[in-house]
């Protein structure tokens, strides 16, 4: 992949760079690589990090392609992990993660430079996901967090809209998300802790609390798979969705919010582990809630350190939440216009 290296090159170095921590991603890493080729941005590099797979797909897309630096993390490290080892080896300005079932078209990183052009004073840029098998719908449009700390993709699974705004979401989803690589850094990237879920929001909700705007640029598309290495519904997904999900609403959630929320927040959880009953599902669910409690010290001394740290309150986090608790039931994508 020959890429001129043009765009406001810095000393020689790239403008972006691109992670992709793959792990047993052969049947969609070839694609995500080849619409990555197809940019009409060239200033980029690619960094793909090799959580200890089997199936050799990232070694032969290394070996076939002299512009993809192939890194191993010699055993699994999960995507949180796998993304700062991404970032501490990355040159570029601007540090983008894009997941190995994400397909970007081919105007997305010239579509997000753009972004930043227009929003000098934003860091941090969501992608709008489309549903790889239908992209008539929405995968999503950045992340929201409800007034009961539940986090969910906004408008995932329904029709796009006809009239989608650029403007403030919660987080940007990290399939297909960017951010200044010093800002990332600075935050302490991702909690390694998670491993992976909900470590996208986490950071979303870190730079919220320190009121660093995150801008969801409409225009910057990516067609998404969406858990292709563990599924939807498998226990691995549901056991660190559910472990995670109270992980952030503990971390991060001022006081206000803490103690408005918390009730609903644990009726909604009773909920989800209760809907599971019949479908067999429970058992990790009830596991991830198990492990949750069991870390909250941890966690509660790390809130701590947040709360300390953050400079703005509940008002300002508001604007870009979902005031309704339960949103998550329908997806409600929003979207906060800047003037």
């Amino acid at each position: 992949m020959a890429r001129q290296t043009t765009n406001g090159k810095r000393d020689g170095l790239p403008a972006i760079s691109v992670a992709i921590v793959a792990y047993q991603s052969g049947s969609t890493l070839r694609r995500c690589l080849d619409n990555l080729a197809a940019q009409t941005f060239s200033d980029f590099e690619i960094l793909l990090i090799d959580n200890a797979s089997s199936d050799g797909a990232p070694q032969a897309a290394a070996a076939g392609d002299p512009g993809v630096r192939l890194i191993e993390a010699g055993s699994n490290l999960g995507f949180a992990a796998g993304n700062n080892l991404a970032a501490r080896e990355a040159r570029g300005r601007w540090l983008v993660m894009l997941n190995p079932d994400a397909y970007p078209h081919p105007d997305w990183l010239a579509e997000l430079m753009a972004a930043t052009g227009r929003r000098s004073d934003t860091r941090c840029f969501a992608s709008l996901q489309l549903d790889a098998a239908r992209t008539s719908h929405l995968d999503g449009a950045g992340d929201v967090v409800t007034s009961a700390g539940i986090p969910y993709r906004a408008g995932y699974g329904r029709r796009r809209p006809g009239a989608l705004i650029e403007g403030e979401v919660f987080s940007a989803c990290g399939a297909a998300m960017m951010i200044d690589r010093a800002l990332f850094l600075e935050m302490g990237g991702f909690d390694e802790t998670f491993f992976c879920y909900c470590e996208d929001v986490d950071l979303g909700y870190r730079l919220q609390l320190r009121g660093e705007p995150i801008v969801l640029a409409v225009a910057a598309e990516v067609d998404h798979v969406g858990s292709a290495t563990f599924g939807l519904r498998s226990p691995f997904s549901l056991y660190h969705g559910t472990r995670n999900r109270l992980w952030t609403f503990v971390k991060n959630t001022p006081p206000l919010l803490f103690w408005l929320g918390l009730a609903p927040h644990a009726a909604i959880t009773l909920t989800l582990l209760l809907v599971r009953l019949p479908t067999g599902d429970a058992k990790p669910v009830w596991r991830g809630l198990r492990d949750a409690l069991a870390g909250l010290p941890g966690v509660w001394r790390t809130r701590r350190q947040i709360q300390a740290a953050r400079k703005v309150g509940s008002a300002h986090l508001l604007r870009t939440m979902a005031w309704d608790p339960v949103a998550f039931l329908r997806r409600v994508v929003v979207i906060r216009a800047r003037p």
